[in-house]
């Protein structure tokens, strides 16, 4: 079973993502996070297998709380989601250690796949 943690500032998307992620039968949502901040605790105190991280959010980003949580534990895989195609925002991304990035609009099976 794969642990996933969903984070994203928006309700809907991260009940549309557990949703999605609910229909599988080796994918389980451990914890969901509104914020960048949350997510580095819950990712400590919950050692979730897949973070699914939102880039814009408030209080931190997604691109600082990815830094943190692989400082923390480098063996974390962090999977950016974001609704944008700023390259320059999913560089930072994955140089702060996320192992990949899907744009909000992919196809749901390409999330899954990833």
């Amino acid at each position: 079973m794969i642990r996933v943690l969903l984070v994203d500032d928006h309700n809907l998307v991260r009940a549309g993502l557990a949703g999605l992620l609910a229909s599988t039968d080796d994918m389980q949502v451990v914890g969901e996070a509104e914020n960048g901040a949350r997510a580095v605790e819950l990712a400590a105190e919950l050692v979730p297998d897949v973070i699914l991280m939102d880039l814009s959010m408030p209080v931190k980003d997604g691109v600082e709380a990815t830094r943190e949580i692989i400082h923390q534990r480098p063996d974390s895989t962090v999977v950016v989601l974001t609704s944008f195609s700023d390259q320059a925002r999913v560089r930072d991304a994955l140089r702060a250690g996320a192992v990949g990035y899907l744009l909000k609009d992919s196809d749901p099976r390409d999330l899954l796949a990833a």
